[in-house]
Parts: structure tokens; sequence; C-alpha cells
């Protein structure tokens, strides 16, 4: 008996010691001892990367996949640098909804991996925006999709419905991983992954399922960008300033409003305000649908006060209403616009000869054909923006009237731009103060590749440069 109580003992050291050998890159435990560092909590997070780190609350895991990943994105400085750009405008609005809601924080870096957080993302399965919401899971949590917008890009309503998925995951399964893996995955197939685990032998856990190479890698790539942002040093990673401040705030306006005369109102390039408002299909937003434009904190101001005094038309667009089956030929003439002119407003095939939607846009006769052209010559006016004087101050009278007159829409007209050794469709579209969009239906343009020499017509005066 004595020998048997000393022989117990290390049998079962034995038996601990062989359960933690690791059998394949992927069958090693998580713990929750090292998911975050010591931090000093008695001053404030120095920027947003310093917020969320101290709010890690994801066990880590630790595998060889992880090691594999996290070697890919230090390996990949400059693509780790873009993507952390692109987060500095959602990250503050994005924490702050986790936070409030008392969710890891870990979760921000999400975006990172399903869409590089380029809000206007699109797998080949048609999951769309920051999240990569597929169609169906977007309609269940409210996220509209129609002809003039969908929601999946909206980068606050995606949000909210992508914590409110990631809340009912974890619920439903218990364990974060198991919820991230649904989340990829589906949670009805990680059910049965579990369920096949048990009949195997297996542990019902994150690690012993048998999972598709996509859900695979998915874990351990947050996994990797977590290690990155936790300590960028490490690996020689430059993460750009992100301050722990709100980027933007949402304004709702009553009014139909082009998306060029929004931005130029804004004072901002159309690309950037189109960046913080991915949503919008067409070139026009509609009242009717109570609109949320999301701003800089710094251009609201700006905004609402060359709003004040712009008496110009906000919108350069009709919209119709046609009979199914009308000739777009005839719907044109009604309207003395080209046929061409409005398949191209509305995205309409060459071959389509009849309407198969119930509402179409028809630039109106007083305004350029293309939104993107509608401020061409907006000039911003920082008096604009300068406290309001007494009414009978006839001076401020006359400044008024000079800015009014500024920011009226100018006559359509175009011009030709001979491309030069490193011009870009974005470059040009921010000297001649249009979108990308409109250089490419103005040329015909399928890519965003130029050649030097090549001819592009561009909005501006009737000269040629």
């Amino acid at each position: 008996m004595r020998i048997l109580r000393l022989i117990f003992p290390l049998l079962l050291l034995l038996v601990a010691g062989c359960a933690t050998q690791p059998g394949s890159k992927d069958r090693q435990a998580y713990v929750a001892e090292d998911t975050s560092r010591t931090v000093d909590l008695t001053h404030p997070p120095r920027d947003m990367w310093d917020r969320i780190r101290r709010g890690f609350a994801i066990p880590n895991l630790h595998s060889e996949r992880v090691d594999y990943w996290t070697d890919y994105y230090a390996e990949h400085p400059q693509s780790v640098l873009l993507m952390s750009q692109r987060a500095g405008k959602y990250l503050y609005y994005i924490v702050d909804e986790l936070n409030r809601r008392g969710l890891p924080t870990e979760l921000a870096l999400l975006p990172f991996v399903e869409s590089a957080y380029n809000p206007n993302a699109l797998s080949r399965s048609k999951a769309s925006g920051l999240w990569q919401f597929i169609p169906s899971t977007g309609l269940h949590y409210k996220l509209q999709q129609d002809w003039w917008r969908d929601q999946r890009r909206d980068p606050v309503a995606s949000t909210q419905a992508a914590l409110d998925y990631l809340s009912y995951l974890y619920d439903f399964q218990g364990d974060w991983y198991l919820a991230l893996a649904s989340y990829n995955w589906g949670e009805g197939s990680v059910k049965r992954a579990l369920d096949k685990a048990v009949s195997q032998g297996n542990e019902p856990i994150y690690t012993q399922l048998d999972m598709p190479d996509e859900t695979r890698n998915y874990v351990p790539k947050l996994q990797a960008i977590k290690n990155i942002i936790a300590r960028p040093e490490k690996y020689g990673i430059l993460l750009p300033k992100v301050s722990n401040a709100p980027y933007f705030t949402t304004v709702h306006k009553s009014r139909d409003m082009d998306i060029a005369v929004a931005a130029a109102l804004a004072e901002m390039p159309v690309e950037d305000f189109r960046a913080l408002n991915p949503s919008y299909n067409r070139p026009v937003i509609l009242a009717a649908h109570n609109p949320a434009l999301h701003l800089p904190l710094d251009k609201v101001a700006v905004f609402n006060s060359n709003l004040k005094t712009y008496t110009g038309s906000l919108s350069s667009w009709q919209v119709v209403h046609p009979k199914r089956g009308q000739s777009l030929a005839s719907i044109a003439k009604a309207h003395n616009i080209t046929l061409d002119a409005l398949r191209q407003a509305n995205n309409l095939s060459s071959r389509q000869t009849r309407a198969k939607v119930a509402t179409l846009l028809v630039p109106t006769p007083v305004a350029p054909n293309n939104a993107g052209v509608l401020l061409a010559s907006y000039t911003p006016n920082r008096e604009a923006t300068a406290s309001v004087q007494p009414a009978g101050n006839t001076a401020q009278q006359a400044r008024t009237a000079k800015q009014t007159a500024s920011l009226r829409p100018s006559a359509p007209s175009v011009r030709t731009h001979t491309i030069r050794k490193g011009d870009t469709l974005y470059s040009l579209a921010r000297r001649y103060n249009t979108s990308v969009d409109a250089l490419r239906k103005l040329n015909n343009l399928k890519g965003s590749a130029l050649s030097t020499g090549q001819r592009l017509r561009v909005p501006g005066t009737d000269v040629q440069g």
C-alpha cells in the first residue's frame, strides 16, 4: 500500500504532462493568465491603442498557426499601417460601444480580419461592410438593403448590429472562441462540429473542432492582430496616432441633398465624405429616409454654417417612378435628356431598353448631369464659419451675399486632362474637386488603370489642359 501511495501521484503527474502536449498546430490550450499586461490605471489612456489594450479580456490563444499569422502581419508593416489608418476614423465609436456593453475590446480588431477596415469591402459570398454581413444576416439585424442604401456599409448601424450578433453568439456558445468561429462559420455549423467532436471522444472546445480552413485561421488571425497591437515595438510596427476622442458625429437633415453638395458644404473631398457615409448607393440622399450624415467633429459647424448661407439647389436629381416595362427612351425624352445619360445615372446596361425598377434618377436640366461635378466651382469661404453678426450689419450682409454666390453650382462643363506619370484617379478627383466614380463614368472606365499620355475627360472649364 505504501508503494502504491508513492506511485499514484507520479502517475497523475505523468498523465497531466501527456495531456498538455500539442498533438497538432491547433491543439493547444488557451489560458487567461496572460491576456493583458500590467496597466497603470491611475492615468487615462494615452490614445485609442492604449485604451484598446486596457480592455483585452479574451484569453490568448497560443499555436503555430497564431505564430504564422503574427509573423505574416509583422512582415507586411505597410498593410498594417494602411488598415490602422482606415480604422482611425471608426475606433473611438466602436470601442465606446464595446465599453458601454461591457464587451472585450479585442472585438474592435475584428474588422482588421473581416474587411481590412474598408467599409466598402465586398466578399465573394456578397458579405459587405466593416463587419462583413451577408445579406440575410444583415436583414435579420435590421440593416436596410435596397436601391437607395446598404446599411451593412454604415459604420454606426453595422457596428450596432455586429455587437448585437456577437453578444448573442457568446450567450449561445458560452465561449468567445466558439462565438467568433460562429460569426465566421455560423452557429449551426459550430454546434454540429461540437457534437461531432464529442462523438469522436474529443472535448467540445474550439481547439478540437473540425473546421474549414477559413474558420480555422479566423481566430488565429485575430490573435495575431492582437499580439501586434499589444506590443507593436516588438514586431517593428509603427501604429498611426489615433487620439482617444470622437472622430465623427451624426447629424440628420430634412431635405434631399446630393452627396457632392454635402461634401462641399462640409469642405471635404467627396472620397473622405464617402468614407464616413459609404452606405448610400445613389448620388442623392433622400430626406424621406431620415438620413443620418456622419461628419468629422470639426466639420459640423462648417457644414451647418455653409448650409445656412447656401441658396443653390441642394439636389441636382429628380426621382421618377416609371411604369414597369415603360420604354427608357420615352422616359429620357420626357425629361429632355439622352438615353445614355439616363442609363449612366442609374447604372443600367446598354442592352436594357425598358424600366425594370420602380424608381429612377433623372438629372435636372439646371444642374450638371453628374452629382460629382455639381460643386466643381465651389470655393470654401472661411468667413462663412464666423459668428453671426446683428441683422442690421450691412457689411456682414454684403459678405453673406458674396459667400452665397460662391456656393452656387456652375453650368455643366468638361475639360481634358493628359495623364502624366504618377497620376491616379484619386489624385485627379481631388485636384478637380470631383469623385473617382464620376471620372470612371465620364470616361467609361471599368478599373483604375491609367496610361501616360492618355486623355481623360474631367469636370472643369472648356479649356484643354
